[in-house]
């Protein structure tokens, strides 16, 4: 059996701060448990979408996506699917399919995404950033 060299991780959200993704206007993202906790294979990551938000089209060639909805309700495009999902729905984004993500209310949305970890992680934008989009 191979030596397990890494220690069980708890990360408290006010830790890990939320910085603004890039290129998507009212988005902010938050790394909770990756390599600096130890974590070899995958990188779990909270999103928070103010009202207003959008992330725009893109997708990632060699990266699946598993998502849960934490809180409220968004748009969520997935291919040629547009979806409104809500706290405590799971969602599932193959690897190469477009996708977008658009909050419509009033209130924040938070949703958790699962990626491996990996050198490969690429992104291809489809579309233009919205207006007030971070450029950082």
């Amino acid at each position: 059996m191979a030596e397990n060299r890494t220690k069980p991780a708890v990360v408290a959200l006010q830790v890990a701060p939320a910085a603004p993704v890039r290129k998507a206007r009212g988005a902010r993202m938050a790394v909770l448990i990756g390599p600096e906790q130890g974590a070899p294979n995958f990188i779990t990551r909270r999103f928070l979408l103010a009202p207003g938000a959008r992330i725009p089209a893109h997708r990632h060639p060699t990266i699946e996506h598993e998502q849960v909805m934490v809180r409220g309700e968004m748009v969520l495009g997935m291919g040629d699917e547009v979806r409104t999902v809500r706290a405590g729905d799971a969602m599932y984004l193959p690897a190469g399919c477009a996708h977008w993500y658009e909050n419509r209310t009033a209130e924040e949305v938070e949703f958790l995404c699962v990626v491996p970890n990996t050198k490969d992680y690429a992104t291809e934008w489809l579309e233009e950033p919205p207006e007030g989009a971070f450029s950082g």
